[in-house]
C-alpha cells in the first residue's frame, strides 16, 4: 500500500495495479485509490472443498486485507471471489472507506462491520460521484441463480481515461450499451467457465465498444476456471483488430493514458 500511495500518476491518466481474478486498485492524478472485487483470502477452496472443484487460489495475496488502504471499495456481484467477506471483515479502514455495491454486496458489507452511513448501493445505470472518480453502472448477465444482481461499471477518473470493467457476465447484446459511455479501456472477464464470457465473446463486445484497449481477467486464480489469455489476444485480432491488447502482471504498476 506504501507503494502504491507514494505512486505518482500523470495528469490525464489512471494508474491500475492487478490484485487477481476481478481485483483491482485504481489510482488518480490527484491521489484518490478505488478498488473492485478484491479477494484477498482463499475463502473459495474452502467453500468448495467437497464440490470435486480446485478453487485453491494460484496468485498470491499481495496485500494483507488488515494493511488495505483505499477511498472507494466497490463490488461487481455478491459471488466470494469478488464480494469476499474474509476480505472485508478483515479491513482495518473501515471508518475511511465508501463501500459501493448492488444490494447484496452491502447486506455483506453491513454484516462485516461497517457503519450503514458508509455503504451506497449501486446498480445498472446509476451514477455516483466520489471526490474525483465519476461511477456509472452498467448492465450485466446473471452467470447463476445464486445471485441475480451482477452489474459491471464505467469509471471515469478525473479529466483522465474512462474505464468499462464488466464484472462477470454471460453474453447479451446488451452489454454493449456501455459503449454510450465512450471508455477509453475495456476491462474484460474472458474465462469462459461457469457462464462468464469466453475469449471469442469477450473480443466480438470489445469490438461494438471499440476502446482503445481492452485487457482481460478473471482467468489466473483458480485452476479449474483458467484459460490462456493470450487467446483472447489471438480473439482481439480478428474480432476487434483496431484494439490495443494490453496484458497486466499482478502487483505491477500499469499506468493507461488518453
Amino acid at each position: 500500500m506504501e507503494e502504491i500511495r507514494a505512486f505518482p500518476v500523470p495528469r490525464n491518466a489512471v494508474g491500475l495495479w492487478w490484485l487477481g481474478q476481478n481485483g483491482y486498485i485504481f489510482k488518480t492524478h490527484e491521489g484518490t485509490l478505488l478498488s473492485t472485487d478484491l479477494y484477498l483470502s482463499n475463502r473459495c477452496a474452502h467453500l468448495y472443498c467437497d464440490s470435486g472443484l480446485c478453487l485453491e487460489r494460484r496468485v498470491p495475496i499481495l496485500i494483507p486485507p488488515e494493511e488495505l488502504d483505499v477511498d472507494i471499495y466497490a463490488c461487481t456481484h455478491n459471488h466470494a471471489d469478488h464480494t469476499d467477506p474474509d476480505t472485508i471483515g478483515n479491513l482495518r479502514h473501515k471508518d475511511t472507506t465508501q463501500f459501493i455495491g448492488p444490494h447484496p454486496s452491502c447486506a455483506v458489507y453491513a454484516a462485516e462491520g461497517v457503519e450503514s452511513g458508509r455503504i451506497v448501493p449501486a446498480w445498472p445505470s446509476c451514477a455516483l460521484e466520489f471526490r474525483d472518480i465519476a461511477i456509472h453502472g452498467t448492465f450485466a448477465l446473471p452467470t447463476d441463480d445464486t445471485d441475480l444482481n451482477h452489474m459491471g461499471y464505467v469509471f471515469q477518473f478525473g479529466k483522465g481515461p474512462r474505464v468499462y470493467m464488466t464484472g462477470d457476465t454471460d453474453y447479451t447484446d446488451l452489454l454493449a450499451s456501455a459503449a454510450k459511455h465512450e471508455p477509453d479501456l475495456v476491462i474484460t472477464c474472458i474465462n469462459g467457465g461457469f457462464n462468464n464470457l469466453s475469449h471469442w465473446e469477450a473480443a466480438q463486445l470489445v469490438g461494438k465498444i471499440g476502446p482503445k484497449a481492452a485487457i482481460p481477467c478473471h482467468y489466473d486464480m483458480f485452476p479449474d476456471n483458467a484459460v490462456d489469455p493470450g487467446q483472447f489476444r489471438a480473439s482481439l485480432k480478428l474480432r476487434a483488430p483496431e484494439v490495443r491488447y494490453q496484458e497486466l502482471r499482478h502487483g505491477h504498476p500499469f499506468v493507461f493514458e488518453l
